[in-house]
């Protein structure tokens, strides 16, 4: 599509949202909140305003989220306590299976919050078998089916029926809708997408190394025993 074109329907397309916008009631200009943050936290460090916070926006079913998370990982092994670390959901149109494997996410953290990390890693591993390819010719409910089974590996196969059942649950879909939601007020518009301490890292949707975030949180922590005004001050 050439540039000229897509600018046009571009402003067509604000310009219709923006009208319609304006007859809607107040109460619909925003998403609702929820009652907890988004998001799991890594290792119960998450929201110590005294450690470097790290927001990580991951696709289960994205092949960039899956190889930008070890080298994070390491990261957050080696400085411990020093860094809070959440992950948010975030399941993109074009993955197929994206919303389904989200929605087991938030459903397993429900029942052992402790194997929330283990199944996300176990989706980055097998990743290939929710590809859209594998599964085109597989009704829904045989996708959720397969997920059900899959992600007993993370909490053991005596949580089938309760996993079953959270698929029948229509607080774990609003809570899969409230990750994608939030990230959408963030700005996130695709996988894998950083926040250090608030600010979005450039380069969205491309794998950090080791080395990138080394470069990036070494500063950080080196700063941890400034006075709160002279870090106010090294910012301005």
């Amino acid at each position: 599509m050439k540039p000229s074109i897509l600018l046009l329907l571009t402003v067509a397309a604000t310009i219709f949202s923006v009208c319609n916008l304006a007859n809607w009631p107040l109460v619909n200009a925003q998403p609702s909140i929820p009652a907890k943050f988004d998001g799991f936290v890594y290792k119960n460090r998450g929201g110590d305003l005294d450690s470097v916070i790290i927001e990580a926006f991951f696709d289960p079913v994205c092949p960039d989220s899956r190889d930008a998370w070890p080298p994070l990982r390491k990261v957050l092994d080696l400085y411990g306590s020093r860094i809070s670390f959440i992950f948010h959901p975030f399941a993109l149109p074009y993955h197929d299976n994206a919303f389904v494997t989200s929605r087991a996410l938030h459903i397993v953290d429900k029942l052992n919050s402790t194997a929330t990390y283990k199944l996300l890693e176990l989706f980055f591993k097998h990743q290939e078998k929710f590809y859209n390819l594998p599964t085109r010719n597989l009704s829904r409910a045989s996708i959720v089916k397969k997920i059900v089974k899959f992600s007993t590996r993370a909490v053991g196969n005596s949580y089938y029926s309760e996993i079953e059942e959270g698929f029948n649950d229509r607080k774990t879909d609003l809570l899969t809708r409230v990750s994608f939601k939030y990230g959408c007020t963030r700005g996130v518009f695709g996988t894998p997408f950083f926040f250090v301490n608030g600010f979005a890292l450039p380069d969205a949707g491309s794998a950090l190394d080791y080395d990138a975030w080394r470069k990036i949180i070494d500063p950080l922590i080196s700063q941890k025993n400034l006075k709160r005004d002279d870090l106010f001050h090294y910012f301005l």
